[in-house]
């Protein structure tokens, strides 16, 4: 299993100058967690697509001071179609991977302005902007950083909490409570949302990884509390692709939750490997699941 872990490490470590994230083929000798997946269910055709008479949101870029970083960093906000500051919003974080930054979502292929358009349209989501920030909490936050960023996609969590969400509840009309803020990801902002939305309850309800890599810490680690997540969690959500090496960090979480009698959902997504097609799904499904 450690020969796995390392081969999984380097794959996405030499795709971290990419703005795409590897594509990470299944490695010979894993051993399988035997593990009940929830119900497939496929997106309808041109969910990610978009669509003529649907009204649309805008992404604004905004700069904020981080206390932790000790410099201005950047993120991009989502204002759903018809923004009125005179209403109150919940907020999906949405982090992106080890080959990524703030722009990854918007411009590397997750297409998520078009996918919650949509949503709107349809009126399958509650009233929620979406941040899509830097998940590299140094003062050179680029792509390039590789093997040394990864001290750095797991301090975050200091900016996300101290800088980034008070930022965004000054500036924004939205709300300032656990029960309307969720967090997500993919890949190694998969990680970063399992550990940081189960390791922060307090701050976030609603928990989603998608194809989350090896930096997802063990379900033990995540979960030392169980009564507790039980009683605080409102979603755990997860999808993998199944050809997707990476299919056992949440596996193990989801095993250990049947285990433990907590609520969670893991999905495989059948055949698809390490990519936006698995994303995308997890953010149309996950963005339907929360604050209702």
């Amino acid at each position: 299993m450690k020969k796995v872990y390392l081969a999984a490490m380097l794959s996405l470590t030499t795709m971290a100058a990419s703005a795409q994230e590897p594509n990470i083929p299944m490695f010979g000798g894993q051993q399988q967690i035997d593990v009940k997946f929830d119900e497939y269910k496929a997106a309808p055709q041109g969910f990610d697509k978009e669509r003529e008479g649907v009204a649309k949101g805008t992404v604004k870029l905004i700069e904020y001071q981080s206390e932790s970083v000790g410099t201005t960093r950047k993120a991009n906000v989502y204002l759903p179609p018809k923004y009125d500051a005179k209403k109150k919003y919940s907020v999906l974080y949405l982090l992106h991977g080890i080959g990524g930054d703030e722009n990854e979502w918007y411009r590397d292929g997750g297409v998520p302005n078009i996918i919650m358009d949509n949503l709107y349209a349809e009126g399958k989501v509650a009233d929620m902007i979406v941040v899509m920030p830097n998940g590299r909490a140094q003062k050179d936050d680029s792509r390039a950083g590789g093997m040394g960023s990864f001290r750095a996609f797991g301090d975050f969590d200091k900016d996300l909490i101290g800088s980034l969400i008070p930022y965004i509840e000054k500036n924004f009309s939205v709300y300032a409570d656990r029960e309307h803020r969720a967090i997500a990801g993919l890949s190694m902002g998969g990680g970063q949302s399992l550990n940081f939305g189960l390791g922060h309850m307090d701050v976030f309800a609603y928990v989603g990884g998608f194809s989350s890599a090896p930096n997802t810490m063990r379900a033990a680690q995540l979960i030392p509390d169980v009564d507790k997540v039980k009683k605080e969690n409102k979603l755990l959500w997860m999808v993998c692709g199944g050809a997707d090496g990476l299919m056992n960090n949440s596996a193990q979480l989801k095993a250990f939750c049947d285990e433990k009698g907590i609520p969670c959902t893991l999905i495989n997504y059948p055949g698809e490997g390490h990519n936006f097609v698995v994303w995308k799904y997890g953010l149309f499904n996950f963005a339907q699941l929360i604050f209702k």
